[in-house]
């Protein structure tokens, strides 16, 4: 007798991730406008789910709803480590952003957001940007990102690279002994708005930088701007000392963790793990990972300060505090791995909230 295979429900899915199951999880679609989107909601417990909205042409639904489900459970778990009294969230939208987006579809995705009622807070992410968010505010009030003209603190990106560099800079003790790039060769993957923010950064810190990227207008972009950088078709696999993914998730899998030459990971990339059992691969290597939801939360501690009207310099003090975050997990990773020291450090938050009914 054969017993056919099926795939897990939405409820079967969400506990794949952890035994933190997901509070809510909505699907929208507009026919006018052609939206197809689902907003993850997976923990409120320190305060409304923020996260924000991806634009991509999945390959299915299936594959949508596997990535919002596990963006969104990151998104806890970044808020919580990053101490921010937020909770986790995420949306994506089905599509190519280049030909799908329009206003009415922005608009038409803002209006369901509207109707959660304020919990669930969405902001910028891959395929989406601060004139998207301009749109969306439009139609909604739970939304942050937005352009500074439009009252909000502006792309995030900036802050979100600064995180990365910092934690980078806690690898790197970690690893070498002294926290600087200097002297270091680093790839990065994906040279979009945070990548080449942060070779910016690690250029000023006398770090050798290759980059590589599936779009050949970022790659001339960044040699441009940056001429000091090296172009490769792969930088994962390269002889280099830090592997930074800062494109797509999902990039150190198994047969990646085999070859990877470089003795750092850090990057910002969101679930650059395959699967969990991947950190336990690298580590037998000798190879350190910052897990990503500590690493890339300068975006979230923005568009958090940007709710809580702080001031930039106090914003971006804590986004420099991911450097001490960093060096505490990797000191109280011994014998667990980083991965887990993190969850625990977010989990110590997220326990201490009362269960209410």
């Amino acid at each position: 007798m054969t017993v056919a295979h099926t795939e897990p429900g939405v409820f079967g899915r969400s506990h794949e991730l952890s035994a933190r199951a997901h509070e809510q999880v909505v699907f929208c679609e507009d026919d006018r406008s052609g939206l197809k989107a689902i907003i993850a909601i997976h923990s409120t417990a320190l305060g409304p789910a923020l996260g924000g909205t991806r634009f991509y042409p999945y390959a299915d639904e299936s594959a949508a709803l596997q990535d919002v489900l596990r963006l969104s459970w990151g998104m806890t778990y970044k808020a919580a480590a990053a101490g921010v009294d937020l909770g986790g969230g995420k949306a994506v939208i089905i599509g190519d952003p280049a030909t799908l987006k329009s206003e009415e579809l922005l608009a038409a995705y803002a209006r369901f957001v509207e109707t959660l009622g304020g919990r669930y807070i969405t902001a910028g992410d891959v395929g989406t940007n601060t004139d998207d968010l301009d749109v969306i505010g439009r139609h909604t009030r739970h939304v942050t990102g937005r352009s500074v003209g439009a009252g909000g603190s502006g792309d995030s990106a900036r802050l979100t690279a600064l995180g990365v560099f910092h934690a980078m800079r806690a690898g790197a003790e970690s690893v070498w002994g002294a926290p600087t790039l200097a002297g270091r060769t680093v790839g990065v993957e994906g040279v979009g708005k945070v990548g080449s923010e942060l070779t910016a950064l690690l250029l000023a810190d006398g770090a050798e930088v290759c980059v590589t990227d599936v779009n050949s207008a970022a790659l001339h972009r960044i040699s441009v701007e940056q001429p000091a950088v090296r172009l490769l078709s792969a930088v994962a696999t390269a002889p280099v000392d830090v592997y930074a993914p800062c494109a797509m998730g999902a990039t150190l899998t198994e047969a990646s963790a085999a070859t990877i030459e470089a003795k750092l990971i850090c990057g910002a990339a969101n679930n650059q793990l395959a699967t969990p059992d991947i950190e336990q691969a690298l580590a037998a290597r000798g190879i350190t990972w910052v897990p990503d939801f500590v690493a890339n939360a300068g975006g979230l501690i923005q568009v958090a300060g940007e709710l809580r009207a702080a001031a930039p310099a106090e914003v971006e003090a804590e986004v420099v505090d991911i450097y001490q975050r960093c060096r505490e997990i990797i000191a109280a990773a011994e014998g667990i791995g980083t991965g887990a020291a993190a969850n625990r450090f977010a989990e110590r938050r997220l326990d201490a909230i009362p269960r209410s009914l």
